[in-house]
């Protein structure tokens, strides 16, 4: 099954496209586009541009996400979990890092540092109901966190 959307790119840096490292691959890498390596001190939190701009077709997101060799690695992960870059976001894609681990890390020009994949949304009609008890009633309801004894 192919999935397939266009999406326009711009490339303001001096770095290749983002690209899949796979066929398989979901998401495509995207680099830091800096001048100088960027030190990334324990804790410590960085915006870091990418010189990449988008046209994403309405419908469509595109998710901002962390590299698993980078975290698993060094402890460089996002500071917001997930980015979203919305469909009428014109702007260039910046990735927010931040280093978990207590040991500083080095992010250098060109550096794959995040990944983003695109996904289709649902846009929902949100219908306001006047008491809780209008929500439907399920099994669960209002049990949450480790409501399940995990």
């Amino acid at each position: 099954m192919e999935n397939k959307i266009k999406i326009k790119v711009f490339n303001n840096s001096r770095f290749p496209l983002p690209k899949q490292q796979t066929s398989g691959s979901s998401g495509f890498d995207l680099r830091a586009d800096i001048k100088e390596e960027v030190e990334l001190k324990p804790n410590e939190a960085k915006l870091i541009p990418t010189g990449i701009y988008l046209e994403i077709p309405y419908g469509y997101e595109g998710q901002v996400r962390a590299r698993s060799g980078l975290s698993s690695k060094h402890g460089i992960t996002l500071a917001n979990g997930i980015g979203t870059i919305d469909s009428d976001y014109r702007g260039e894609v910046k990735v927010i890092l931040i280093n978990l681990f207590s040991k500083s890390y080095t992010i250098k020009p060109g550096e794959r540092l995040a990944q983003i994949v695109f996904v289709p949304i649902v846009i929902p009609d949100l219908i306001e109901v006047d008491n809780l008890e209008d929500l439907e009633e399920t099994d669960r309801s209002g049990m949450g966190f480790g409501h399940t004894g995990n």
